[in-house]
């Protein structure tokens, strides 16, 4: 006899029943139709790399704790050590550096498949997830980091994601005003960073930031925080930024509530002069994040942004609704095909006992066409 707590799942891992994974296909269908039907080329990673050039790649882009977190173990064949992916951007910009190294540039690429993490993130217990992204690599414009931030709006909103908002970042603001503007050795940059991710402005000043408290208040709705980032007496350091900042947002504001927190770090380890976290209404937390980067070994300048759809997933109730013949025994053959070919869905009865609504079935053969129950 089985012992049934042999059938337990790990920590963080569970099941998706036949109604879930009937919306997580639809979703994850939904998202790929939009990126493709903006140009944007699927690639396929494989599940496993070597461990060494994931944990390269991860680590140059700032992400340490992300590779400390990869699943290992000993390939057989080569001896060498695996890794199972936590992060499909790496490995998308690893085939961009090297197989499709000669394409054309601008590359748009997107990608989804599954990845596993040994720990979970402190503000979601799930150690597998369903990452779906896009990548513009070979530029690092204005326009492509607008481009990337309406698609993944638009991506979200075809897979039933509704109220969507988007948080604006500056992930190199603080490097940027230390240079000239509001100097500050590297202990006191480090200090800085620090007292800004946690709000804290006695911190802040503790740490010979006082000149950046101002940054602290530049939150909220993107109008009145873009005035009040631009009142900042930077010597003109923030310029460019703020003005890159506004044509994002002229571009998606029709589309999504925007707003600005210029210090936000936290998952933008590895992102440059621009960054941004994605959410929609009734789903906690943040559905994906992006911004620039550059690519490792090639250094060159890309753009592109993840999404996790589980919790939308979890939010969208209503399972995809689809018209499903019931085939009695002794079916018509070639009428069945016919149906299938043009969209429908089939199921066969195998005993006399079998009932088309018993098996969620909204029609029934006859006579060779679909009939309504």
């Amino acid at each position: 006899m089985t012992n049934r707590s042999d059938d337990l799942l790990p920590i963080g891992l569970s099941d998706r029943l036949p109604a879930e994974a009937a919306i997580a296909t639809d979703a994850m269908r939904k998202v790929l139709d939009t990126m493709d039907a903006h140009g944007y080329d699927r690639v396929r990673p494989p599940l496993v790399e070597f461990e060494r050039s994931m944990a390269e790649r991860m680590a140059s882009n700032g992400d340490s704790v992300s590779a400390r977190r990869m699943f290992r173990f000993v390939d057989p064949a080569s001896l060498r050590t695996l890794a199972l992916r936590s992060d499909m951007t790496v490995q998308v910009g690893r085939i961009a550096a090297t197989s499709l190294a000669a394409s054309q540039r601008p590359l748009r690429l997107c990608y989804a498949g599954e990845v596993a993490a040994i720990t979970a993130d402190q503000l979601d217990p799930a150690r597998q997830r369903l990452q779906l992204g896009a990548e513009i690599i070979g530029t690092d414009t204005v326009a492509a980091a607008a481009e990337v931030v309406e698609l993944a709006i638009e991506a979200l909103k075809g897979a039933g994601a509704t109220g969507v908002s988007v948080d604006f970042t500056l992930p190199d603001l603080v490097d940027t005003l230390a240079q000239s503007a509001m100097p500050l050795s590297d202990d006191q940059k480090s200090a800085v960073r620090r007292e800004l991710d946690t709000k804290d402005a006695g911190g802040l000043k503790q740490a010979g930031g006082e000149a950046y408290l101002p940054l602290l208040y530049a939150t909220g709705d993107f109008a009145d925080a873009i005035e009040r980032l631009r009142n900042i007496d930077a010597g003109g350091a923030l310029a460019s930024r703020i003005e890159g900042l506004e044509a994002i947002a002229a571009r998606v504001s029709t589309q999504a509530r925007v707003t600005l927190d210029p210090t936000e770090r936290h998952g933008f380890e590895y992102q440059s002069w621009f960054g941004f976290t994605i959410y929609a209404e009734g789903v906690r937390g943040a559905l994906g994040r992006g911004g620039t980067y550059s690519i490792r070994g090639t250094d060159e300048a890309a753009t592109g942004f993840s999404l996790y759809l589980d919790r939308l997933i979890d939010a969208l109730d209503e399972t995809p609704k689809r018209d499903t013949v019931f085939l009695p025994l002794g079916y018509d053959v070639a009428a069945a095909n016919r149906l299938r070919a043009i969209g429908w869905r089939t199921v066969a009865a195998l005993s006399e006992d079998d009932r088309a609504a018993a098996l969620g079935c909204t029609h029934r053969l006859e006579g060779g066409e679909a009939v309504a129950l």
